[in-house]
């Protein structure tokens, strides 16, 4: 009790003093020690911030020195995230810190430390703030979570820093001729609305170091390559020459994700189609479902990968690969309806001619032996008391053999002249020579056209 009992009376001195004008030495330091430690300005200042700022006394519906030169903005940028990219909407997304930078004398106040004084978005309301908006953006929303994202700084001077987080989604001009091996450019633009450059001075605050960009920024399709800044001046015929300043960043597009989904399906689909090369040509059933299946396939392919992008009206070069596999896909089962075709004519033409044959010799009876090439030596000596045939040569075909076996059914007793039966011999292979010169001829055309593709657009 008597230790609070001295505090007390020591607070009671020091306000006796402060009255009365004089105090110790001792008195005066423990007093301006008890004043200094944990000094509430709020509680200290009676009046209001407005009171201080002198916001009543000033008409801040016009800008700073109105009537006079431009004031200049000074503007910095943090890039805090790249949402996202859409190529059917050809637009980006973009969350970042916007701040600027002016002095507004009117806003100046008097202080012997020459601190500043920080407040929220209430007070931007009342004073003058640039107009700066996006152009080209489609949305905007600045952050009020778990209040509004904007932070005001005023110097003694009357120097203002303005601060806000906003995410804006902003158009894009791709270029998609070089898809999905290209690179593109986007940039986000800030201008005055109302202000042309007569009256407001828009500049980047400290050039290229006025972008700032977080290192995790990172996108799934994209890697992003620069970040840089620029400025120049827009005109409008109506209202007149703006400061314009540009964000600009360059994306390069990730090719391993299409490679997996697109080109490696289309090739595997190709190569399907050059096994048709290789069962054989009566196999109508095999062949021709082959055909069809990989056919549907590319279709399938090209509808998904369009599906994904916008309806430009230019080519791709994603189209350029699929569509080209497409036609080696649908080469392959015309080449099979030629072999097909060819080959009925052949037989057709094969058929009238042992007709012929069998009437012109003049011997009755006349039989005929299929083989298929593989032939015992007791096939071969049963034919021993037969005569061969000497035929005009004609036109082959692949693995077959076709034996002519002209008999006498006559004794050789009953004849005087002993007539023995003809045997006529003629080769054909089962492969068609298409089918051949196919095997070699597409798979080369393909590599071919792979090597001037991707040196071309890689």
């Amino acid at each position: 009790m008597p230790y609070f009992q001295d505090i007390r009376a020591m607070l009671l001195l020091c306000l006796a003093g402060v009255a009365q004008g004089h105090q110790s030495n001792a008195v005066a330091v423990f007093c301006s020690h008890i004043f200094k430690r944990n000094r509430d300005l709020t509680k200290a200042w009676r009046g209001k911030t407005e009171q201080l700022l002198r916001v009543d006394e000033h008409d801040f519906t016009m800008r700073p020195a109105f009537g006079g030169p431009a004031i200049p903005v000074g503007v910095d940028v943090q890039v805090e995230s790249l949402d996202s990219i859409s190529e059917v909407d050809m637009d980006f997304t973009m969350t970042l810190y916007l701040r600027h930078y002016w002095k507004d004398e009117r806003l100046s106040f008097p202080s012997t430390n020459n601190k500043s004084m920080t407040f929220d978005g209430r007070l931007v309301k009342k004073i003058w703030v640039p107009d700066v908006f996006f152009v080209h953006s489609k949305r905007s929303f600045i952050h009020d979570t778990t209040t509004d994202n904007i932070m005001l700084r005023v110097f003694p001077d009357g120097h203002v820093l303005y601060s806000m987080r906003v995410t804006v989604t902003a158009m894009c001009n791709m270029d998609f001729s070089h898809f999905p091996l290209d690179s593109q450019t986007c940039s986000l633009e800030l201008e005055s609305y109302a202000y042309t450059d007569e009256d407001l001075m828009l500049y980047w605050k400290n050039g290229n170091e006025s972008l700032k960009t977080d290192e995790k920024i990172s996108l799934s399709q994209f890697l992003i390559q620069k970040f840089h800044t620029t400025s120049r001046l827009a005109f409008y015929s109506s209202t007149g020459w703006y400061n314009r300043l540009y964000i600009n960043f360059t994306l390069r597009r990730h090719i391993f994700f299409f490679l997996l989904q697109t080109y490696f399906p289309a090739t595997l689909m190709v190569m399907l189609s050059w096994v048709s090369f290789w069962i054989d040509r009566r196999a109508v059933p095999a062949r021709v479902s082959l055909g069809i299946t990989t056919v549907l396939t590319m279709s399938t392919i090209i509808t998904g990968v369009n599906a994904s992008m916008p309806r430009v009206s230019y080519i791709k070069a994603v189209d350029i690969y699929l569509w080209v596999s497409f036609v080696f896909v649908f080469l392959s089962v015309l080449e099979y309806a030629a072999v097909n075709y060819l080959t009925t004519v052949q037989e057709r033409k094969e058929r009238k001619l042992r007709e012929r044959f069998s009437c012109s010799c003049g011997i009755p009876h006349s039989k005929t032996m299929m083989l298929d090439g593989n032939y015992s030596e007791s096939d071969a000596n049963s034919l021993a008391g037969y005569t061969r045939n000497q035929m005009a040569a004609e036109e082959e075909k692949p693995e077959k053999m076709v034996v002519h076996l002209a008999m006498s059914n006559e004794s050789n007793s009953s004849r005087k002249r002993g007539l023995k039966g003809h045997v006529g011999l003629r080769i054909i292979q089962n492969t068609h020579a298409i089918d051949k010169y196919s095997r070699l001829i597409f798979p080369g055309t393909y590599i071919f056209f792979n090597l001037i593709y991707w040196s071309v657009f890689s």
